[in-house]
């Protein structure tokens, strides 16, 4: 499958404390507890399709600095083309990631200017990315909304994931959610209960899919008008940053290799499972064959709610 990833690329720093909220003291050793790699939600699904062998093709905006040059050999290493990156920021984007062994986490995402950038749609090679993907995944950040008009007019399939949502008419998101075929959200800070939001949502921004991840309780499925809730699948908790990103990407690959959104949910949900047992949003995805192992000795409940 050829998928079209266009998001953010930065550098994360994961701390490990510990606990929330955080008493003050002057230093702190925290042995092997702070790490730094490459990440993003466009690397980390980059990732995650790459190890399920899905060919990327990424569009993103990088400064000129020495992090850049990080990001760079990273994704040329890995084999993803990096022609569809532009250097036109004043710095290239950080993130440091504090969490405890609950799995609680706190992110603080500096974007630098990359929210003032805007995809040049009428680029060729941009252009081509976007005629020749199967799927277009485009992430909630500014510089998407041309190329999501881009992708509409063309009638290609677009999925996006909004993350945090407190309010269903929300403005910045308000693009995104109403052009998305396929949709993800998370659970928390929602203005109502799952079932209902997921319901108000559909009802105004009428998606074919959407799905909210909900942690440790699992996730909920609309597809077309039927609404699931699937249990979670048990896994060792090492870092839960990057589960919502694992389990985006995992279910569009099952679900456009055509696999129906339950079953291909279920796979997504053990792909998350094992991504969350390592350290760092792009770290420990899983292939096929560890996927369908998961699933195989997993139970999953499936509850039909309307």
């Amino acid at each position: 499958m050829n998928v079209l990833i266009s998001g953010l690329l930065n550098i994360e720093t994961t701390v490990k404390i510990r606990q929330f909220p955080i008493s003050y003291y002057p230093i702190d050793y925290p042995f092997f507890g702070v790490n730094s790699n490459v990440s993003g939600v466009g690397f980390n699904l980059s990732g995650a399709f790459s190890k399920l062998g899905d060919h990327i093709e990424l569009v993103s905006f990088l400064g000129k600095d020495d992090e850049a040059e990080r990001i760079l050999a990273h994704l040329q290493k890995s084999g993803t083309g990096t022609d569809g990156i532009s250097r036109t920021l004043k710095n290239t984007p950080v993130s440091v990631v504090l969490f405890d062994d609950e799995g609680k986490r706190q992110i603080y995402c500096d974007l630098k200017d990359i929210q003032e950038q805007t995809v040049d749609v009428d680029n060729s090679a941009v252009l081509d990315k976007l005629n020749n993907c199967d799927i277009a995944v485009l992430c909630n950040i500014n510089f998407n909304r041309s190329l999501l008009k881009k992708a509409k007019a063309l009638k290609k399939m677009i999925a996006t994931d909004v993350h945090v949502l407190s309010d269903i008419d929300d403005e910045y998101n308000r693009d995104f959610m109403s052009n998305a075929d396929i949709l993800f959200l998370s659970d928390e800070k929602l203005p109502a209960s799952p079932e209902k939001v997921i319901i108000d949502i559909a009802e105004k921004y009428h998606n074919q899919i959407i799905v909210i991840g909900m942690g440790g309780k699992g996730a909920m499925l609309y597809d077309n008008g039927t609404v699931y809730m699937l249990g979670a699948v048990k896994s060792k908790v090492v870092n839960t940053v990057g589960a919502g990103d694992a389990l985006f990407a995992s279910f569009l690959h099952y679900y456009a290799k055509g696999l129906e959104p339950l079953e291909a949910l279920k796979r997504a949900e053990c792909f998350a499972a094992i991504k969350i047992s390592h350290n760092g949003a792009s770290v420990g995805f899983a292939d096929e064959a560890e996927v369908e192992e998961k699933r195989k000795n997993t139970d999953i409940t499936i509850e039909k709610i309307i």
